[in-house]
């Protein structure tokens, strides 16, 4: 296997992996460690870290116009380097910059049996924005024999090649790190969203239930199919430390990996893992308990550490999802209760992950600071005693102004200090 890059994008590369470096090795990157490790490990008082998701604004983040290779290998390193560089340097929120080169095993997986066409549409700014997908499940009880056991290959040798390439172009500067997560798609009823849509699940709750358990039977031991074809392949790799469960909450942590390690095989209880159910916003917590938490609970009782949810208002299910095994961090969107949930989180080691609203930076075109600064000192005072991160994501755009971002994260801190101290 040949990987090409020309000598002006090599130079350059090198120069960008020294510069992330040098960040990765300022003083203030030990302190944002100690304060995630002390976060994830439960430590009373811990000041909040505050992070800014970009990817979901990288017309802004990332325009084109910052690229200088052209070659395709060049231009995803460049842009994996960049990315750190940048957020350091234009947003400098508590991300810990990294003394690594990261990439991932080369691996093909049929995931389902049937394939699931899309269709996109571009925005104004020529962003890929709306979408819909052509469901392959029309008929529940007679279309669930299209799917089939996940088939996975791992291509070992173009990974090897990926890997002697990068250390040869950038070892002596970063750390080259293969890195991998659990596999399988723990977003149970994403998949089933993507199968069937929405209406048609949300109606065969109802007209066709006990093929909905077989499609969620499905998925559940899918899911685990893929998990430990992973892990009896020895494609796991450990996540404990500046890599992320989910949305840019970052997994320090000394409670992974599991007892009985032995330093080399990674096993799924020696991971973090994160799983959600956005899709089940519209149903009831009897249904919810009915439909989807045995099925929930099923994938991620293997797993070491949980991150569960992202922008569901975690608290209508919240008698069940407390009950998910190995739960350590759980997503606080701005549709959720989030007094009830700190309440109930007071004197635990669950973390409370708050996702703010994002329409102070993706729809005000200049950041609003009185009410931001109101915004995050209303869950300051929810979350007294209670262990919290801010993540701030599902932001679009910032209209071109990379200073909100920025000084977002400057009155957060200023705010959080006077409850926690400088």
């Amino acid at each position: 296997m040949s990987i090409e890059i020309t000598a002006v994008e090599r130079t350059y590369l090198r120069e960008l992996a020294r510069k992330q470096a040098g960040y990765a090795a300022l003083p203030i990157m030990q302190d944002r460690k100690r304060v995630w490790h002390d976060l994830n490990e439960g430590r009373v008082g811990v000041r909040p870290p505050m992070i800014v998701e970009t990817w979901t604004f990288d017309r802004d983040f990332m325009p084109l116009s910052i690229f200088k290779c052209t070659s395709p290998a060049a231009c995803n390193i460049e842009w994996q380097l960049l990315r750190n560089i940048r957020n350091h340097e234009l947003i400098d929120d508590d991300k810990v910059i990294p003394d690594t080169f990261d990439f991932g095993w080369q691996v093909e997986i049929d995931e389902l049996g049937v394939k699931i066409p899309h269709e996109s549409v571009k925005d104004a700014e020529g962003v890929n924005t709306g979408y819909k997908f052509h469901h392959p499940i029309k008929d529940i009880e007679r279309d669930l024999a299209l799917l089939k056991p996940a088939q996975c290959r791992v291509d070992r040798e173009g990974t090897r090649a990926s890997l002697a390439f990068l250390e040869e172009l950038l070892g002596d500067l970063l750390k080259v790190e293969l890195r991998a997560g659990s596999y399988g798609c723990a977003m149970l009823t994403h998949r089933v969203v993507e199968l069937m849509g929405m209406d048609a699940y949300f109606t065969a709750m109802y007209d066709h239930p006990e093929a909905v358990h077989r499609l969620m039977s499905y998925l559940r031991d899918n899911c685990l199919r893929m998990m430990h074809w992973a892990e009896n392949e020895g494609l796991l790799r450990l996540n404990n430390e500046n890599q992320q469960s989910f949305g840019s909450s970052y997994n320090f942590t000394r409670e992974l990996p599991a007892p009985g390690f032995d330093g080399k095989k990674v096993r799924l209880r020696d991971l973090w893992g994160s799983a959600n159910s956005q899709e089940t916003v519209g149903v009831s917590p009897a249904m919810f308990n009915e439909f989807c938490f045995p099925y929930y609970r099923d994938v991620c009782e293997p797993l070491g550490l949980l991150y569960y949810g992202c922008c569901e208002p975690v608290d209508t299910f919240w008698t069940d999802i407390r009950r998910l095994p190995h739960l350590k961090k759980v997503s606080i969107s701005k549709w959720c209760n989030q007094r009830t949930v700190a309440d109930s989180l007071r004197g635990t080691d669950i973390v409370f992950s708050r996702k703010p609203d994002p329409n102070f930076l993706s729809v005000d075109v200049r950041l609003n600071e009185e009410a931001w600064a109101a915004h995050v000192r209303e869950t300051l005072e929810a979350t007294r005693g209670v262990l919290t991160e801010f993540i701030y994501r599902d932001v679009y755009t910032v209209h071109g102004n990379l200073m909100n971002p920025r000084r977002a994260v400057e009155i957060a801190r200023r705010e959080i200090n006077k409850v926690f101290g400088a």
